[in-house]
């Protein structure tokens, strides 16, 4: 076992892990972070993208020893105070989903797209967002929410995902 610290969604966790534990898999089933979806399990469709310390990354190729001591956030830590983040708000406006299975991980990509480019064109969004496979849409309504989204943000805004830290225990 290995220890891991590591503070999710603002809530800090101190866990003994299997080192072999996937990061998806130690956020879905120790935290219950299930928001956060299994889907290829090879990191070709994206559906378990979630912030590392700001950036988007595809949880199933980091092992949580490699998130500890970092700053993960996941689609249940993007929405404050009760309201929607404005990319998931985008998404329910635009209606970007259909079997809504590659939404979270396809909003988590699109506000790291925006904190990098904060006004993107049409290219720029389906560029952004190309590592994030959708099997329902044609992405057409998903590049009209994510550049909705750019419209209603501020640059800053989506990189300010981290809310007060509170401390919880889930060790063994």
């Amino acid at each position: 076992m290995a220890q891991v610290r590591v503070t999710v969604d603002g809530v800090q966790y101190a866990d003994d892990v299997e080192p072999r534990t996937l990061l998806v898999h130690y956020l879905r089933e120790r935290l219950g972070k299930t928001g956060t979806l299994v889907g290829c399990d090879t990191s070709n469709c994206g559906a378990c993208t979630v912030h590392l310390n700001g950036q988007s990354v595809k949880s199933c190729s980091v092992l949580a020893v490699q998130a500890d001591g970092a700053e993960v956030t996941t689609i249940e830590g993007i929405a404050r105070d009760g309201k929607l983040h404005p990319m998931q708000e985008a998404f329910n406006e635009c209606h970007a989903l259909q079997c809504g299975y590659c939404t979270p991980g396809m909003i988590m990509q699109a506000i790291d797209l925006l904190g990098d480019n904060p006004d993107p064109n049409e290219q720029e969004v389906r560029e952004g967002i190309e590592g994030n496979l959708c099997r329902c849409t044609g992405y057409q309504n998903i590049v009209r929410a994510v550049q909705s989204a750019a419209a209603k943000m501020k640059p800053g805004v989506a990189a300010d995902t981290q809310a007060p830290v509170s401390v919880a225990g889930g060790g063994e």
